[in-house]
């Protein structure tokens, strides 16, 4: 009988300067629904959750950058084939520096302790988590952070319109947003806070503007597959990995409070299209959960894959 196991991470990082409010709640709401609807079981043999919870410090459930890498090979190692994986995230997502990206960026992740240790970036994450799995296992992963698209560097993103872009005009408009959101930051007064904020800002930005540039030729599949252009040819690996996430690389990903209680707005979207449409495609899902953002948020979900997968398949988790 085919296994289930997952990983969830959750991280406010209390009492700092980078807090949030919604992304535990994030991870205890998707523990909730897999337990509930998907018949995983709550058994730490099976499931693992890391958030930085005070009770948790100092232990294998703080979510510190090596904690974070040592569940994910937990989770991916040692599985047999048609055993189905979940892994998600929610916390902070960043950007730094690649000069050998088109983009000019990778994207990271921020454990609790990435202010002294250092973000985690798309590379690692992906030979973290793509590279050692059994490539007869399923792995489903749901990334809400900002700059999320290309997190773990799957090779194939889905893209809807016939030249690769979700949608041109509204991108445009995101772009220049993002530096008039900058720049609106120092309006009542100057702060290192703000200053790291609008390096964020303006680094997705000239992630948008850079990525222009290669958007128009983009091998778009009839389906509406497009390859990525990573250094590594990811393609080559056939890991039958799907992910879920927040944004596109160049947007950041609403923590916000819904029904009185915060939480990620990606997480709240995409469980509420899986409990009450329960049996949909991947596509199904991205297009209901893009539909139940794009009332109140700007952020656009995206879809990306191991390989070039039928988008149409109902989703195995």
């Amino acid at each position: 009988m085919a296994r289930k196991k997952a990983l969830l991470i959750g991280i406010n990082y209390y009492g700092t300067d980078h807090e949030l409010n919604g992304c535990i709640n994030d991870a205890e709401n998707i523990r909730n629904f897999l337990v509930e609807e998907r018949g995983f079981s709550p058994s730490g043999h099976d499931m693992v959750m890391l958030s930085d919870i005070p009770e948790n410090a100092g232990t294998p459930f703080y979510p510190t950058g090596a904690n974070i890498m040592a569940a994910i090979n937990w989770l991916v190692t040692q599985n047999r084939p048609g055993d189905v994986l979940w892994l998600s995230y929610s916390g902070h997502g960043g950007q730094v520096r690649n000069d050998d990206r088109e983009s000019g960026f990778d994207d990271t992740i921020c454990p609790v302790d990435f202010v002294e240790n250092g973000q985690i970036p798309s590379q690692n994450l992906h030979r973290a988590i793509v590279s050692p799995m059994n490539p007869e296992c399923r792995l489903t992963i749901l990334f809400d952070c900002c700059h999320s698209g290309s997190a773990c560097e799957l090779p194939y993103v889905y893209r809807p319109d016939e030249e690769g872009n979700v949608n041109m005009v509204d991108t445009i408009k995101q772009g220049i947003g993002l530096i008039r959101a900058a720049e609106g930051l120092f309006e009542g007064g100057f702060s290192m806070s703000k200053v790291d904020d609008a390096k964020m800002l303006l680094g997705g930005a000239t992630d948008f503007f850079n990525g222009l540039h290669h958007r128009r030729n983009r091998d778009v599949d009839e389906d509406g597959l497009a390859p990525e252009n990573f250094e590594e040819h990811w393609e080559t690996e056939g890991k039958d990995v799907w992910m879920f996430s927040g944004c596109a690389d160049n947007q950041t990903s609403a923590d916000t409070s819904i029904a009185g209680a915060p939480t990620g707005a990606m997480s709240w979207a995409l469980v509420r299209t899986l409990r009450e449409y329960p049996e949909q495609s991947y596509i199904n899902i991205l297009q209901n959960t893009r539909e139940e953002l794009a009332q109140k948020y700007s952020q656009i979900p995206q879809l990306s894959c191991g390989g070039r997968y039928d988008l149409d398949q109902p989703l195995a988790l």
